[in-house]
């Protein structure tokens, strides 16, 4: 297999588990668990910038925030 292949597949992954991460959050399906795969995968592709009104980013921080609403008041800053 060459690094081509490689690359090809772990792209396909990739764009599965987002497919599918996002089906289960539509669904209201996802499990506490699934919601942290969610959010680690943003937090490792860099997606941490404000999406646009109508881009898919802003419908999956929509969805989780219907499921887990931020309260900026819950955040607990330790040092």
């Amino acid at each position: 297999m060459t690094d081509r292949d490689v690359n090809v597949l772990l792209a396909q992954l990739h764009k599965e588990l987002a497919e599918h991460l996002l089906e289960k959050l539509r669904n209201g399906e996802m499990k506490a668990a699934e919601l942290n795969v969610a959010r680690q995968m943003l937090k490792d592709n860099h997606i941490n910038e404000f999406p646009s009104p109508t881009s898919p980013l802003a419908e999956l921080e929509n969805k989780l925030n219907e499921v887990d609403p931020f309260d900026p008041d819950d955040v607990r800053y330790t040092h």
